[in-house]
């Protein structure tokens, strides 16, 4: 008996529990997910059918499964002769088995429930076993039973196949490292789940503006961990900054956006009707190109250093607003003000939270309701912090990143194509224009570090590798682009805004280095006056502002000024943990748990010279940076129902002609 068992390979026996465990899982998760996707057929057909559900199963299962292989595979070699570490390792693989079990069978009334695979909510309930319990026990006994039956069953079939009962015979010594090293490699890829550049995540296989279509490629496990990982941050502000009763809070937020009359919704306090300013005899479309890295200190116009020729001239044909401020230092930070108008928090930016990923409030929701049709484009890969996930399942109808360009980029670097094969992009999608009004989002890649750009563009000064190139390849495309949408059919009905997601390099020996918030913002095209415009912007005023000048009456939930209405004289910037408000002159920081601080700003200077905290300027301040945890941890800040919007709509309309020059809160 003996003679025999050591005539096998060495390690035979954990690789066959190992291999046993993989195979069982991956089988048990495929037909899972198969199940799944023909129950919710009528939804998955339209969106694109059965083989992106499979093939981006197939590929989260193997990350999430290599990394659970993973330490018995790389320790058997060392540990797996003895008998400790094959029985503790027989019981990893079935706890594990019994977690994938577990998800998966209450799956189906999971989504039936909240129309996606568990998430946060799976977790969140656990703090309430006794409510949850007795919520089962009356209401769901049959499924209750049908899915302990199945959890005992596929339980048992695991424990059965998922034993050992001898470890592996002792491998020799100089095999080890090369075991250890082969099984390494293999997992690592595995894990990783792709050679592109950012390692595999839910983006990745997300090709539907149906959430809960995106939601099948995933297995329950990994959703529910994605969602854990998430909740770690959602940092409320209330516990880096202080409280402030809720009733006082939204008085304050309102009175300062400007809504004066009684709530449209108690339970959406933001939510107000917009009144456009400007009218058209058909919807004209909408650009919002990102301008990556772009801070104003590279704009010559905005007293910036000489690199923008192009910007610079197309600043006088629009209406320049000349002190806009960024809401944060990154790029999701930028998306998050400019797509969605919401405030910034000590927390992630909502495309990386959990609880936005689904109806949250975004331009392409509420223009979705207008009939528009909204896209993004993006030179590099849209998996990139999320956003191809959160644009997908917040109102965008489709995500055009790299892949899938029409238009074959001529250079490729480090983050993606070109600005100026974006732009090809961009030009290309604005001339199939049918006739239905389209939202587009562009967002550049070429200013980013390691600086790289096509040869031949620009007078490139040395280093060619520079902040300074980039910035001139950037204004030189730009410039490109708008010599071409002048002469095209496209220009005469649409509203572009060119603006920057963030400064580059943001930093300083200020609480809130304001400096480095100042960025380029350019409206133009159809029908935009020409003027350069002095007053302070917040990102978060921007979209409010194009949904005047595009003709949109509207029912929304953004806190952000109309521009073409009034100028609330202030800027929101959010620097780590600490939050700026600036007002005028007076810069307001809110740090945590310690008081805050204020300062005089001198904008011709650059300088923050202490003052005196005006309390009133503080509760504002405090008040702006609770809100938009309460409104994202409350789930108040979504799109309004269309019969909501419609009734808004209808009543906007029949308003006489001197309410449209207010944003009214009633």
């Amino acid at each position: 008996m003996y003679a025999a068992a050591s005539a096998r390979p060495a390690g035979e026996c954990m690789r066959r529990l190992s291999w046993r465990f993989f195979a069982a899982t991956l089988v048990f998760l495929t037909l899972s997910r198969l199940g799944l996707a023909l129950w919710l057929w009528a939804r998955v057909q339209p969106a694109g059918g059965l083989w992106p559900v499979l093939l981006g199963g197939w590929r989260i299962d193997l990350s999430l499964l290599a990394m659970v292989v993973a330490l018995p595979a790389l320790l058997s070699p060392w540990l797996g002769h003895l008998a400790w570490p094959t029985r503790i390792t027989a019981w990893w693989y079935r706890i594990w088995w019994l977690a994938f079990v577990l998800l998966e069978v209450s799956t189906p009334q999971f989504i039936r429930e909240y129309d996606t695979r568990p998430n946060r909510l799976y977790v969140e309930y656990l703090d309430s076993p006794r409510e949850v319990s007795a919520m089962l026990w009356h209401g769901y006994k049959g499924v209750l039973l049908a899915a302990l039956v199945g959890l005992v069953l596929l339980g048992w079939a695991g424990f059965r196949w998922l034993r050992t009962d001898r470890p592996d015979p002792r491998m020799r010594m100089w095999l080890r490292p090369l075991a250890t090293a082969a099984a390494f490699v293999v997992l690592f890829l595995a894990a990783r789940g792709t050679l592109e550049h950012r390692p595999l995540n839910a983006s990745m296989v997300a090709f539907s503006n149906d959430s809960m279509v995106n939601a099948l490629p995933l297995n329950s496990l990994y959703s529910v961990i994605n969602a854990i990982r998430g909740m770690q941050d959602e940092r409320s502000a209330a516990a880096v900054y202080g409280a402030m009763p809720e009733a006082r809070m939204q008085h304050i937020v309102r009175e300062t956006a400007g809504f004066d009359g009684p709530m449209l919704d108690p339970a959406h306090p933001s939510l107000h009707r917009q009144y456009a300013t400007r009218a058209s005899a058909r919807p004209l479309n909408l650009v919002i190109i990102v301008e990556e890295s772009l801070g104003a200190q590279f704009i010559g116009t905005l007293g910036g250093q000489k690199l923008s020729p192009q910007f610079d001239a197309l600043a006088q044909q629009g209406w320049l607003l000349a002190r806009t401020y960024a809401t944060g230092t990154r790029s999701v930070r930028g998306l998050e003000a400019i797509t969605t108008g919401f405030l910034p928090t000590p927390a992630e930016a909502v495309l990386k939270l959990p609880r936005s990923q689904h109806g949250f409030f975004t331009l392409a929701g509420l223009l979705g309701q207008f009939g528009y049709h909204s896209r993004f484009i993006y030179g590099g890969e849209a998996h990139f912090d999320n956003m191809k996930s959160f644009f997908l399942g917040n109102g965008f109808d489709e995500v055009i990143d790299q892949p899938k360009f029409a238009t074959k980029p001529g250079f490729v670097g480090s983050w993606g194509a070109s600005d100026e094969d974006m732009f090809n992009e961009l030009h290309h999608r604005l001339m199939q224009d049918d006739g239905t009004p389209d939202f587009t989002l562009a967002f550049s890649v070429s200013n980013h570090t390691p600086w790289e750009y096509p040869a031949g563009r620009i007078q490139a000064s040395a280093p060619a590798a520079s902040v300074q190139n980039t910035v001139r390849y950037a204004d030189w495309s730009l410039g490109r682009f708008f010599e071409r949408a002048r002469q095209s059919p496209y220009w005469d009905h649409t509203v572009f805004l060119v603006v920057a997601d963030h400064d580059a390099r943001v930093f300083g020996a200020s609480l809130v280095p304001v400096n480095h918030f100042h960025i380029p913002a350019l409206i133009l095209g159809a029908g935009v006056p020409v003027q350069r415009d002095e007053h302070i912007v917040s990102q978060i005023d921007l979209a409010p502002t194009l949904l005047s000048l595009i003709g949109i009456s509207s029912a929304q939930p953004m806190l952000g000024a109309d521009l073409t209405v009034r100028y609330p004289g202030r800027a929101i910037m959010q620097y780590g943990d600490h939050f700026g408000y600036l007002q005028h002159d007076q810069l307001l920081v809110l740090l945590p748990h310690q008081p805050p601080r204020q300062f005089h700003y001198q904008v011709e200077t650059r300088t923050l010279t202490p003052a005196a905290v005006d309390p009133a300027l503080a509760e504002k301040a405090l008040a702006h940076a609770l809100w938009p945890s309460w409104a994202y941890f409350h789930q108040r800040y979504t799109l309004p129902p269309a019969e909501l919007q419609h009734a808004a709509s209808q009543t906007l309309a029949t308003e006489p002609p001197a309410g449209a020059a207010a944003l009214a809160g009633h």
